[in-house]
């Protein structure tokens, strides 16, 4: 006999198991189905074990500036299997509360491998056998894998997936990353801070490709002065692996040089989950390993919804959250507001972090708008220059006919917290001059956001 529910999710990331509190919240009977760990990638492999790591390798560069800051550290070294310790751990630590949050808003959760043979159907094959479930909604959240290109494919050995780099088997010496989006430069600022020589190889025109040029620009400077080689407008076409050695065949303006690394790291992408859950056969559609729905999630089967990365970009674990609210909100009979991409920040925790939201330069521009920007250097603020990380920039842009926030790029010291102020002012639809009259803390990095908007109407004072 089948267990009927209101709501089935299928899969416990960031999307689907913040879709299946909600759910419960509002009244629905629901359940969870995952496959391997709650919390999904973002939290067990991806989002918060890198920012563990990324942490300890922002402490490592600290304690080797201690003179700066006029003080003495002596025989400054690291422990890897330590910091992945670490790392690990913090992972543990969410997973266990994940389960806990569950738990506690009453949603039955089920380990096993789920498909969905037809509508309103949902079979679940677990550990003591095949369980099947009835229900009136079922939300699709299985997530993304890392794309593996012909040739490049992970070992573990020499070629490593994002998996790989969070419980390395060694320290890399000299080491390629093939890609150079927010989870390839993130892993190239780890190990380079590290010790590793580090090369990033990026096909595009320039390094985090999605971010404004300008700011792409900055963040190259502050990796080459670190001691990065970063090659644009490249392609490693072939990969020789031999014992403890592979050599790249990089690709540059139609000549192919041959590299020798003892480790690489491919970050070239992902995947979306949809492999073996019956979509297609029901009729959902499905382009590029991503399922195509509408605004609302919803996938044009009647029942059936699809969020976070198996819907398409942006990969974000906070767009799917809000995905998995906007859904079980609608499931439950709310009013929703659908989603906007434009208006979900990225960020990318390197050193120096990358932060954005909405158009870049180039975007708003290709979009017909005529814009005012503006600009507004670390250098110039007082709490950068004591916190000792006066390289960066805070860039605006706005529509010249209405003075809508269009778009806000940031490159430095803890951008990636400042960013959530251009994020409500573009959800409270802010013009320049809310923002211009808004009253920023001193001493604060936040200052800068108020000089760049300044600066856009040439009103800046600080600089």
């Amino acid at each position: 006999m089948s267990k009927s529910f209101d709501v089935v999710v299928i899969g416990a990331g960031p999307g689907g198991y913040v879709a299946a509190i909600r759910a419960a919240q509002l009244g629905l009977k629901t359940a969870i189905v995952e496959r391997e760990h709650l919390g999904g990638i973002c939290l067990n492999w991806g989002c918060i074990p890198t920012k563990a790591l990324l942490r300890s390798a922002e402490v490592f560069h600290l304690m080797h500036r201690a003179k700066d800051f006029g003080l003495k550290a002596d025989g400054i070294g690291f422990d890897l299997d330590a910091v992945i310790k670490r790392s690990r751990g913090v992972a543990k630590q969410l997973n266990s509360g994940v389960g806990h949050l569950l738990k506690k808003n009453k949603v039955e959760t089920i380990m096993g491998e789920a498909t969905i043979p037809a509508k309103g159907k949902v079979s679940v094959k677990t550990d003591k056998g095949t369980e099947i479930l009835a229900a009136k909604s079922i939300i699709v959240a299985t997530g993304a894998r890392a794309r593996e290109l012909p040739g490049l494919e992970a070992d573990g050995d020499l070629v490593w997936t994002y998996k790989h780099a969070l419980v390395p088997p060694r320290m890399p010496k000299k080491l390629l990353v093939i890609g150079s989006g927010a989870i390839g430069i993130e892993f190239a600022s780890f190990f380079n801070t590290l010790g590793a020589e580090t090369t990033v190889v990026e096909v595009m025109d320039r390094i985090l490709p999605v971010e404004d040029a300008e700011i792409s620009t900055f963040a190259k400077k502050q990796f080459e002065k670190q001691g990065m080689k970063i090659m644009e407008k490249a392609m490693v076409k072939q990969l020789d692996r031999a014992k403890g050695k592979v050599t790249a065949h990089i690709e540059k303006g139609g000549k192919v040089e041959k590299l020798d690394f003892d480790t690489v790291i491919s970050a070239v992408g992902i995947v979306g989950n949809t492999e073996g859950l019956g979509l297609e056969a029901l009729g959902v559609k499905i382009d590029r390993t991503h399922v195509v729905t509408d605004e609302y999630c919803r996938t044009g089967v009647d029942g059936i919804f699809a969020i976070g990365d198996i819907a398409g970009a942006p990969w974000l674990a906070h767009k799917a959250s809000h995905e998995g609210v906007m859904v079980a909100e609608l499931i439950a009979g709310r009013h929703v507001h659908p989603v906007k991409p434009a208006s979900i920040a990225g960020c990318t925790y390197c050193h120096p972090q990358v932060a954005s939201v909405g158009l870049t330069e180039a975007k708003a521009k290709e979009e017909g708008y005529a814009v005012k920007v503006g600009r507004f250097p670390f250098i110039g603020n007082g709490k950068a220059i004591a916190l000792g990380e006066p390289e960066g920039m805070v860039k605006t842009i706005f529509d010249a006919k209405t003075g809508e926030l269009l778009g806000a790029h940031m490159v430095g010291a803890e951008v990636t917290e400042l960013i959530q102020g251009y994020v409500v002012g573009r959800q409270l639809e802010t013009t320049e001059e809310d923002l211009m009259h808004t009253v920023f803390p001193h001493p604060t990095l936040s200052e800068m956001m108020h000089e760049s908007v300044l600066d856009a109407y040439g009103r800046a004072i600080h600089f």
